[in-house]
């Protein structure tokens, strides 16, 4: 076993979780079983909230932390939060505003709840499409919001991008995209867990295949990209496995001497 490796970041779709089983793969299971016995911290790193996150096949797998939002919510083990970093109040004006005008699908993310403007095909087809719950509409009221998902086509996620100076614009679908904290995202995330902690960024690896895994990839000691991955992914990662269908996660893992 590679004894310089104390923990490991793990990305929820497309890399714990199968989209076409609609499962965790059984291999990966027990290889989290075996990361935890033999000490390996293992933390989940996603950019969904954990309401969602407990409805999923993943949601009763036991880890040692949770990075929810992209990393701008932190959960102890017993998944309750004991720290985030919220959307500038400046930047949430003008959200607001693109919020209460109810022309672009937006649903905003607090620490305790999530609700959407207006639902429109586009919401319904996404979140089909990604195993995501439509949530209830609601009203904003001025509570901290950590994470904004906006439901729309790439020449609108540049329109937003040129609009925010205080925020980052990720994809995670073809028709979703996440609006974040500038200072935050998953690598921000794992940074202040690895403050927390007293691990260091070369004695971490991170696990995933979307474009709001890139930086995490990137900040980790060693970056592994599913086999699922897009090119983009997979040229900001140190290694690339299998698909998340293929058992991806536990032959890197072996690759790495993690597991046997």
């Amino acid at each position: 076993m590679d004894k310089s490796i104390k923990a490991i970041f793990f990305d929820v779709d497309g890399t714990l979780l199968s989209h076409t089983q609609n499962d965790v793969p059984k291999s990966t299971r027990i290889a989290i079983r075996e990361l935890r016995k033999k000490g390996v911290q293992t933390v989940v790193a996603t950019g969904r909230h954990m309401v969602e996150f407990e409805q999923l096949p993943v949601g009763n797998i036991k880890f040692d932390a949770y990075l929810t939002l992209n990393g701008n919510l932190r959960l102890d083990t017993n998944r309750k939060v004991y720290a985030g970093t919220p959307i500038d109040n400046g930047e949430m004006e003008i959200l607001a505003r693109i919020f209460q005008a109810r022309k672009v699908p937006f649903v905003l993310i607090g620490e305790q709840e999530r609700y959407i403007n207006y639902v429109n095909e586009t919401v319904i087809k996404t979140q089909e499409e990604t195993k995501g719950t439509v949530p209830s509409v609601g009203k904003y009221k001025g509570e901290k919001v950590y994470q904004i998902l906006a439901f729309v086509p790439e020449r609108e996620k540049e329109i937003l991008d040129n609009l925010l100076d205080e925020c980052q614009i990720t994809s995670w679908n073809d028709t979703g995209i996440d609006i974040i904290p500038r200072e935050g995202g998953k690598s921000a995330g794992i940074r202040k867990y690895l403050e927390e902690t007293g691990i260091t960024r070369e004695e971490i690896m991170a696990f995933g295949d979307g474009e709001n895994d890139i930086e995490m990839l990137k900040f980790a000691g060693i970056g592994v990209a599913m086999g699922n991955a897009s090119d983009e992914v997979k040229a900001a990662a140190d290694y690339v496995t299998d698909t998340v269908d293929q058992d991806g996660i536990a032959k890197a893992l072996k690759h790495f001497g993690l597991i046997d």
